[in-house]
């Protein structure tokens, strides 16, 4: 008799993290394996795409296997392969996308494209069964608990805030978004990078700005926010050309922890006055804060505090990029009926809406 579960094997690889995971009925969190390559990239301060890809060749068949093991599950438990499409480095999408339809054609799995945007949003309703799972090396590991969030309550408005995104959706039902704004130049993790390296503190730059900036002064340095008044885009760049003028006006040694701090402050102001907006224009019924960015422990505090409605956020390890997102996803567009042939193939530039 068919069970009546569905288990969906995700596969991202759009940047420098090469991910598996199972997933189970899109929510269901049974395995969420990472090999980071963030080591390898810090050494040039930044993402190479060809790298990221040889690094993907190297290491996605071993993590695909640890993911199965650690689910405890074969690949004839197995409903589908969902496998980022896009956006992202086109060298690194290619790898994961011809992995997956390999691994299609060859285990007889209905193959899903999944945009990577989408992913991060559905990262909010991931949610672990706190018992053990399976290991390669037959201990038993256990995943962080997770617990289920709220149920969906549309119309709800996603701000999406990545390494190369910086989007606010309005998401009007299951798989429907109508996008609001986006960035206009430089993401805001682009900026966060950016000022970290003009800083010395290295890659990746959230993570950092957010260390130093915990003791730093968010008001000493008034810097410019781009409000783009009648408009829900986003502009980071002359905040970041702003400290950049900051750092060469001031004398060594520089205030790096004010100058953090109040950088942060800027990006954040921005990123969570335009999400309320739009909770009030749209009579929003949740937010649902999603990417890299949405690891921010300031980001975070600011819209639990201030939005008139719930606020989802994902646990931090299910903020930067992986692949239970992507198999979350790919499990509502399964159940959609949407299907992708051996002819698949990746778009590097894929707008959510």
């Amino acid at each position: 008799m068919r069970r009546s579960q569905t288990r969906i094997l995700g596969i991202e690889t759009s940047c420098d993290e090469t991910a598996a995971a199972v997933v189970v009925d899109g929510e269901l969190l049974e395995s969420n394996v990472v090999a980071t390559q963030i080591e390898m990239h810090q050494r040039y301060g930044g993402v190479v795409p060809e790298a990221a890809a040889r690094g993907h060749l190297t290491g996605l068949v071993p993590v695909i296997e640890a993911a199965l093991q650690r689910a405890g599950c074969d690949w004839g438990d197995l409903d589908a392969v969902a496998v980022t499409r896009g956006p992202g480095l086109a060298p690194a999408l290619l790898v994961g996308l011809n992995v997956a339809k390999g691994l299609s054609f060859a285990r007889g799995l209905p193959l899903v494209g999944v945009n990577h945007l989408e992913g991060h949003v559905y990262a909010n309703w991931l949610h672990t069964h706190g018992g053990p799972t399976s290991a390669e090396d037959g201990r038993a590991r256990a995943l962080p608990p997770v617990a289920a969030a709220p149920a969906a309550q549309f119309p709800l408005v996603a701000l999406i805030v990545s390494g190369g995104h910086s989007d606010l959706v309005l998401m009007e039902d299951q798989l429907r978004y109508r996008r609001l704004g986006r960035t206009v130049d430089d993401a805001a993790g682009e900026a966060f990078d950016k000022v970290a390296r003009m800083l010395g503190l290295g890659f990746p730059g959230g993570p950092q700005i957010q260390r130093v900036a915990a003791q730093g002064d968010p008001t000493r340095f008034p810097l410019p926010r781009a409000w783009m008044r009648d408009s829900y885009d986003f502009s980071f760049s002359g905040l970041k050309t702003a400290v950049l003028r900051e750092i060469e006006r001031l004398k060594e040694p520089l205030p790096v922890s004010d100058l953090a701090a109040s950088f942060q402050e800027a990006v954040v102001d921005v990123l969570a006055t335009k999400t309320l907006q739009a909770v009030h224009e749209f009579g929003a019924r949740q937010v649902a804060l999603a990417g890299g960015v949405a690891a921010n422990a300031r980001l975070r505090e600011r819209l639990q505090r201030e939005s008139p409605v719930p606020v989802l956020i994902p646990p931090v390890w299910l903020c930067t990029d992986n692949a239970a997102m992507i198999a979350a996803a790919g499990y509502r567009r399964f159940q959609a009926g949407e299907r992708g042939g051996l002819d698949l193939d990746i778009a590097p530039v894929w707008p959510i809406a």
